[in-house]
């Protein structure tokens, strides 16, 4: 289950979807059957996508592979990746599915809810990953939805397949609880079982365990995985190796503005340390800074 470690490189690919959320940050708690006032935007996201733009403004070298539709939400999307940094120039255009969007509610406290509808991000296929992105010395970061959809299932295992054959680093967040259960957590497992790093939540960590405690979770998934880092919303973060534990804490002077995003964030800043130098600390450090700069800010990129 052992792969390259700490390989000295910024080079990142990043596979998964790509999507436009409009956010309705609401005055109050949700009036239902009637009018609640809100402030709406429309802001470029998707989790992979926010990964990639996260990892880029960390200065990581980055390309994302997905599917957008035909539309000027795909358009307007690649754009807001490019001007980020991003390399987008391998993304597939679907002509019949629109980009996948998400309506978000986030109430007063700044906690979140998600309507998402994958769109185009479903017809992403293996013929969409061109095989010469996959090469040693990069690191590939899959979205889980991409295992998750059963539309797009085949490019996430093709993805998988192609970055062990080339010995890249590999590193997959679950992405979903409610997705996890539906497809099983035995079968998620089997798909990603021995990649370098697991990055779930402590809902997606209970839900492939069955174990409410996060320690314990991380204890029984690191059987499965090199490493295995849960993050914990107020509570930071916890990483796993074997019987190796080590956790930060969150940045308490964070304002929370608006969630969406910040376990995206974590992730891009983890990651960004960690292929420089694996120190579980470090890298822990790295990713809560990222996301209290997430927290303060509506929408969940950079």
């Amino acid at each position: 289950m052992t792969g390259p470690r700490g390989t000295e490189t910024l080079e990142a690919l990043v596979v998964g979807d790509l999507m436009a959320d409009v956010v309705a940050a609401m005055s109050t708690s949700l009036a239902r059957d009637s009018d609640t006032p809100s402030r709406v935007r429309t802001h470029g996201s998707g989790s992979a996508a926010n990964v990639a733009a996260w990892l880029a403004a960390e200065g990581v070298r980055t390309t994302f592979l997905g599917c957008v539709g035909d539309d000027p939400l795909g358009r307007d999307g690649l754009a807001a990746l490019a001007a980020a940094g991003v390399d987008v120039s391998h993304v597939a255009v679907d002509p019949s599915r629109a980009t996948g969007t998400c309506i978000v509610l986030v109430d007063p406290s700044g906690e979140r809810s998600m309507l998402p509808d994958p769109g185009s991000n479903d017809a992403l296929v293996p013929h969409d990953l061109p095989r010469q992105l996959f090469r040693p010395g990069r690191h590939l970061h899959l979205s889980g939805y991409t295992l998750l959809r059963e539309g797009s299932r085949a490019a996430g295992l093709t993805a998988l397949a192609r970055a062990r054959e080339a010995r890249m680093t590999i590193s997959v967040d679950p992405s979903s609880a409610a997705l996890l259960a539906a497809a099983g957590a035995e079968q998620f497992l089997g798909w990603t079982t021995g990649v370098q790093v697991l990055l779930p939540n402590a809902d997606e960590a209970r839900t492939l365990t069955g174990s409410a405690d996060p320690r314990l979770a991380a204890e029984e998934l690191s059987s499965s995985y090199d490493e295995v880092v849960v993050t914990l919303g107020r509570e930071g973060a916890l990483w796993q190796r074997g019987f190796i534990t080590a956790t930060a804490p969150a940045e308490r002077s964070a304002e929370v503005v608006d969630t969406t995003g910040a376990g995206d964030a974590f992730t891009a800043g983890f990651l960004a340390s960690w292929l420089l130098h694996p120190e579980p600390e470090t890298a822990l450090a790295a990713g809560n800074r990222l996301a209290a700069r997430a927290i303060e800010r509506v929408g969940g990129r950079p």
